[in-house]
């Protein structure tokens, strides 16, 4: 796939190559750093407890007022590694310029039928950000689609078998959304704090010289603690990250959620 390109593939606790593993979910965002904002204490809770977690960034975030592609790749290893995901790679798409097209379409579906995850996070479809609005779109078409039989793809030559996750679900971003269910991270939550601050370029640092942006001021990331505290509250727990699902979720019975 000419537009794919690894930019940090981690060792597996079994030592895997990329072209074997199989994840359990995979998380979708449009710049790096969008996981770490929106979901990481679930992907740490997640990873930490045996699943295998990866990420896809669909643009290296060239046009943000700080840092630089060089330095955003770092930044998006180090957390990755905080997060303990078996997986990081990025579509190299522009940043300010991911088109819903064919293109696009089929290259996350040749991702989804590579690593077949079981269980997709994907940004909710009303957002701020036109790339977060768009980035929704691919990877939801891309879901459907990759589990139609009569849609061909290939990777290294190799001929894939259709393959759909069993649930796709919305994170939260900018725009806030009446959550489908909340996850408890408050054990985890030390590692999504710990995980933001490896984008040392994007947020508040008193000693950078680079202009100052929304993101960098000294109340953007206590505003997302603050709000992960709220969600958390809702159920109970020191914090929470909500999600939103389109399809009924299902359970054994009611005592399930207690």
């Amino acid at each position: 796939m000419k537009n794919l390109k690894y930019i940090t593939t981690y060792e597996t606790h079994n030592n895997e190559d990329d072209t074997k593993m199989k994840l359990d979910v995979l998380a979708i965002g449009a710049h790096p750093d969008d996981i770490e904002l929106s979901c990481a204490a679930t992907v740490a809770k997640l990873a930490a407890s045996g699943k295998k977690v990866g990420i896809v960034d669909l643009t290296e975030g060239e046009l943000g007022t700080r840092g630089t592609r060089t330095i955003r790749r770092a930044e998006a290893a180090a957390a990755s590694r905080i997060l303990g995901v078996a997986m990081r790679t990025t579509l190299r798409l522009p940043d300010g310029g991911i088109q819903v097209s064919k293109k696009n379409i089929a290259a996350l579906i040749r991702l989804y039928r590579k690593f077949r995850p079981e269980i997709l996070f994907i940004p909710h479809s009303q957002e701020r950000h036109p790339d977060h609005v768009h980035t929704h779109h691919i990877a939801k078409e891309a879901w459907f689609y990759s589990g139609l039989f009569k849609i061909s793809t290939t990777d290294h030559g190799i001929k894939q078998d259709a393959f759909r996750p069993k649930r796709c679900f919305h994170f939260m971003q900018k725009y806030e959304f009446q959550p489908s269910f909340i996850v408890d991270v408050s054990a985890s939550y030390g590692k999504k704090k710990e995980s933001l601050l490896a984008f040392r370029s994007q947020f508040y640092d008193p000693s950078s010289r680079e202009p100052d942006t929304m993101l960098s001021s000294k109340i953007f990331l206590e505003s997302i603690y603050a709000r992960d505290r709220h969600f958390g509250s809702l159920i109970d727990v020191e914090y929470g990250e909500p999600f939103f699902s389109i399809e009924p979720i299902g359970i054994d019975t009611p005592f399930s959620v207690l």
